[in-house]
């Protein structure tokens, strides 16, 4: 009998498992147009994109779907004022503040008291959520429509014991703080709720707390998380690929930024897509140039079964928020794959790069302004 049972649950877990690799194949072939390599709205980068054209397609044909993208991107969306322009000084002055190692308690209750008081000097009310583990810091900005429900971005604010961790994660944090001072007083349809997790680095142990706390999940429409977000590098090679990646790399250089998504609640991931479609009337004459060549290239990755092929997709504060149902992404320069400094002492201000993480920064307002303001951008495309 324990042979005949042992036989039974070896055939069906064979069939499981050739039913995940043929989902998983079906819906890399479909959704893989759903990946952006490189959109920019600068001319500038024409020679790039011959030079990352592939062999077989046409040039102009690929120019032309581009430059439709952005013509409908463009007309769908309202302009990003210049008052929603991420500052490179604020960013780079919370890195600076936070250059310690974040992972004892009198550091993390220290890192907490930077964060909180920060929060208040833009008029935030911040919440100290504790956890058996830790504490989390949550704020929230109701929005004009009650119906409309809330998006958040949120962030890890702790480290591994032995590193100061400027990108992981003091580069999200001022990312989030940032957000707080261009959308804290700025009246949109949606409630903006921030949050600063505790734990990441002890297996997500912040995260997993908040989505246990169910009025966190009510009415909430998106998830926005940011885990390291400030580095780059630009000699070829440099940035690596996980075995098996699904779809083409746009460089091997560690030039852009990645988004990662749950093919549950593509439209959140479409949302990343359109953040650097910007008309040029939205900014500043003075600084139309500078910002909009600061913004990185976006490779969008959807995750098919909640990441249970792609474990790898798993190593960050969104994967508690898929668990429960609500669309999350993970916005990060891929870690260990590109920065040499991941878990380590020379993890320190010095490392990042100024324009890549600016870039970066004004891609997540983009979007999060987007999602504050148009109660469409979540809507599934027909």
């Amino acid at each position: 009998m324990r042979d005949v049972k042992k036989r039974f649950w070896l055939v069906l877990l064979l069939l499981v498992t050739t039913v995940a690799v043929v989902v998983t194949s079906v819906f890399v072939k479909q959704h893989g147009e759903s990946v952006i390599y490189s959109i920019r709205v600068d001319n500038s980068l024409t020679a790039n994109q011959d030079a990352n054209t592939p062999k077989g397609k046409d040039v102009k044909t690929i120019r032309g779907k581009d430059t439709e993208t952005k013509n409908l991107s463009a007309s769908l969306r309202p302009p990003i004022p210049a008052s929603l322009q991420v500052s490179g000084d604020q960013l780079f002055a919370h890195v600076q503040r936070l250059n310690f190692t974040r992972h004892t308690p009198a550091e993390r209750s220290r890192t907490r008291a930077y964060i909180t008081t920060e929060l208040k000097k833009l008029g935030w009310k911040p919440q100290l959520e504790k956890f058996e583990d830790g504490v989390n810091v949550f704020a929230q900005r109701p929005g004009t429509d009650k119906n409309a429900g809330a998006i958040l971005v949120g962030a890890h604010y702790d480290t591994v014991y032995i590193s100061p961790g400027a990108d992981d994660n003091a580069s999200g944090v001022a990312v989030v703080l940032e957000i707080a001072r261009l959308l804290g007083s700025r009246p949109t349809p949606r409630t903006l709720q921030l949050a600063f997790f505790d734990k990441e680095e002890a297996g997500l142990l912040g995260s997993k707390a908040f989505v246990t706390n169910k009025k966190h999940l009510e009415n909430l429409q998106g998830v926005i998380v940011m885990d390291m977000v400030g580095y780059a590098c630009h000699t070829p090679g440099c940035q690596k690929y996980p075995t098996g990646l699904p779809v083409t790399p746009p460089s091997d250089q560690g030039d852009f930024l990645t988004v990662v998504g749950d093919t549950e609640h593509l439209p959140l991931l479409h949302a990343f897509q359109n953040s650097q479609m910007l008309p040029p009337i939205s900014f500043n004459k003075e600084s139309t140039k500078s910002t909009i060549e600061s913004m990185p290239p976006v490779l969008t990755l959807p995750i098919p079964l909640k990441g249970l092929l792609t474990p790898d997709t798993l190593r960050s504060d969104h994967a508690p928020f898929w668990y429960q149902g609500v669309g999350a992404v993970l916005v990060t320069d891929t870690a260990n794959l590109r920065t040499p400094h991941y878990h380590q002492p020379s993890d320190v201000p010095a490392t990042l790069d100024r324009k890549f993480f600016t870039g970066a920064a004004q891609v997540v307002v983009n979007t999060t302004s987007t999602l504050l303001e148009n109660s469409d951008a979540l809507e599934p495309h027909p």
